[in-house]
């Protein structure tokens, strides 16, 4: 999947939240998180620029959680709990949107996804990002 800046438009699960955003470097951001809570919640993450979402609908609805440090905000649907969006404790300036939101694109599509150290966060250890390793999808065939 490609790199250049690509616009999409997605929403939760239940539809009470809709967006469009900008991804900054289309899918060539893919990732997940070994954190605690990016480990439990198992998305898939795209990036966006700060000014590269819009709420299109349902503003209203989004909860927001914020755990260790805070700076981190992690944004999720309160009719039917799914996460949308987060904007980076590691670039403030940064969204991660879920690419399972996306209209259209399913974390089925990412035959292989790169795994950063959130355990050992950047903002931690001199603001270098490391690789844990690759989650790799193999569909049976």
């Amino acid at each position: 999947m490609g790199g250049e800046q690509s616009e999409h438009e997605g929403g939760c699960h239940c539809g009470a939240v809709r967006f469009r955003v900008t991804l900054s470097e289309g899918f060539a951001s893919a990732r997940r998180c070994t954190c605690s809570y990016c480990r439990m919640r198992g998305a898939i993450a795209v990036s966006a620029r700060l000014g590269g979402l819009d709420i299109l609908q349902g503003a209203d609805r989004l909860s927001v959680y914020r755990f260790n440090t805070g700076a981190a905000q992690h944004y999720f649907c309160s009719v039917c709990g799914i996460y949308t969006h987060h904007q980076r404790r590691s670039n403030q300036e940064e969204y991660g949107v879920n690419i399972a939101c996306l209209d259209g694109v399913s974390p089925f599509d990412f035959p292989a996804v790169p795994v950063l150290d959130g355990v050992h966060h950047p903002n931690d250890h001199g603001g270098v990002a490391r690789r844990a390793g690759i989650l790799r999808f193999d569909p049976a065939g």
